[in-house]
């Protein structure tokens, strides 16, 4: 007889396995099905391996270029690549084992296996021979399968010359070039590692700034910070395909008609992600996608097939594993018969690791604009503030967007230090539905960092002291 739960996950991933905590603390019976680690590629591939990576290359950075600022001297500095590399890899694998634990913890039933939809209440699940090995029941089923690197035919990802992120942060040795094709998050913040140790990066992007999802002074000042690393910027350039040849990767690009050809060691393909839908039932069950991601009820998280819900990076952008884990919460509450308000997409935090750090929250200027909001913009540069002058990081800036007409925040934007964590301030403040002058009238700690979301909020008001 089949295993009966109240509610079932496919996929353990930042979206399933939270959902499945959430259900279980509400008093669902609760079954998690992944045929690997649980976290997903987030825990295991992404967020956490990538920030140890990006940890590596800061201090790394600090100490070779900037240690003497601190009347600190450092002779005979050197880096171990297999190290760092295993360093990252250490953290992905204890803290898969710490998720398992709190699963196990919140008396979450964990299974091993490869699931496919039989129905809307049903799974089959398979080992890694394919071999069926269980079925269970469940009056709801969450799908929350991720997704994974976008692949096309120009750009034939062989993971040993042409890689994804997942060999990125595995490689055996550090590679003399590396062209990265694409300057989302995932491309520059292999950039900026890869350019730290030493590597020749070149970076191509289709539209006309990197980061293209981000404010263009944002973006203008990354790459004016990148160049002067060293770092090769293609923007507004096409690439018409990519050719393993005597042991180097050639790559043709067209850049406002004119072609070229590029070589180096490795190419990183980091042109986006698309859904993992296939092989797990849905088009048996007739469940409706669009773009290779399956279509929900952006209130309720159910396809159009009753019973059956979907999370995370399978159902589209913005591809981030904490929006994953909202919708997961979101999506369990809604099944118990909460009243839970839904989730705001337009009060999404997107970060970018690098150095200098990126993050953002709401509208990009030219975005306010459009939608037709009379604006009041403050920005504030860390030159100008003191604690980012004590802790040597003064590059960029913090850049505030108001409506002129109820001082509401329509977004936020920073580069420079610490960003990735200072933009939790500006979005408790947009979720509170604060205005330029609440903020500006909130007391902040000095010396700190915050202070400039602070001072920001002043300049767009006309009442900025420090600048």
């Amino acid at each position: 007889m089949a295993n009966e739960y109240d509610l079932a996950l496919l996929g353990g991933g930042p979206g399933g396995y939270v959902a499945a905590i959430r259900s279980a603390q509400l008093g669902l019976k609760t079954v998690v099905i992944d045929k690997d680690n649980l976290g997903g590629i987030c825990l295991n591939w992404g967020c956490i391996p990538t920030k140890s990576l990006l940890k590596n290359a800061e201090f790394y950075d600090n100490i070779k270029n900037h240690s003497a600022d601190f009347g600190i001297k450092v002779q005979g500095l050197e880096f171990d690549f297999t190290r760092i590399i295993k360093r990252s890899r250490d953290i992905a694998d204890k803290m898969a084992k710490n998720v398992e634990l709190l699963v196990k913890k919140n008396k979450v039933e964990r299974i091993r296996g490869f699931g496919k939809l039989v129905s809307a209440d049903s799974i089959d699940i398979m080992d890694n021979d394919g071999k069926m090995i269980n079925n269970i029941s469940a009056k709801k089923i969450i799908i929350a399968t991720g997704a994974r690197p976008k692949s096309v035919p120009s750009i034939a990802v062989d993971r040993k010359m042409i890689i994804t992120s997942s060999e990125a942060m595995t490689l055996p040795e550090l590679p003399s070039e590396l062209i990265v094709i694409g300057a989302g998050a995932i491309g520059i913040e292999f950039a900026y590692f890869y350019s730290v140790f030493g590597t020749k990066v070149t970076i191509i992007e289709m539209l006309d700034q990197i980061l293209p999802v981000e404010d263009k002074e944002v973006s203008a000042a990354l790459e004016k910070s990148f160049k002067k690393r060293g770092i090769k910027i293609f923007t507004k350039t096409v690439v018409e395909k990519a050719e393993v040849r005597d042991n180097k990767v050639h790559v043709t690009i067209t850049t406002n008609g004119e072609t070229t050809v590029l070589s180096a060691d490795k190419v990183l393909n980091a042109i986006g992600v698309t859904g993992n839908v296939e092989g797990i039932g849905l088009e048996e069950l007739g469940v409706e996608l669009y773009k290779n991601h399956i279509k929900v009820n952006k209130s309720t998280y159910e396809t159009n097939v009753k019973g059956l819900y979907a999370i995370g990076d399978v159902i589209g952008p913005p591809w981030l594993a904490h929006v994953a884990s909202h919708e997961g919460i979101h999506c369990v509450e809604k099944i118990k018969g909460l009243n839970v308000q839904d989730i705001d997409y337009n009060s999404i935090p997107g970060c970018t690791f690098c150095q200098p750090q990126v993050a953002s929250i709401g509208l990009t200027e030219e975005k306010a604009r459009e939608a037709g909001y009379e604006l009041k913009i403050g920005k504030f540069p860390f030159m100008a503030s003191g604690k980012a002058f004590a802790i040597g990081e003064r590059e960029g800036f913090v850049k505030f967007i108001f409506d002129a007409k109820y001082g509401e925040i329509l977004g936020v934007h920073i580069i420079g230090p610490e960003a990735t964590e200072l933009i939790a301030e500006a979005g408790l403040a947009k979720s509170l539905e604060a205005t330029g002058e609440s903020i500006i009238k909130t007391v902040h700690a000095h010396p700190t960092l915050a202070e400039t979301l602070m001072e920001a909020s002043a300049v767009a008001y006309g009442e900025a002291i420090h600048i």
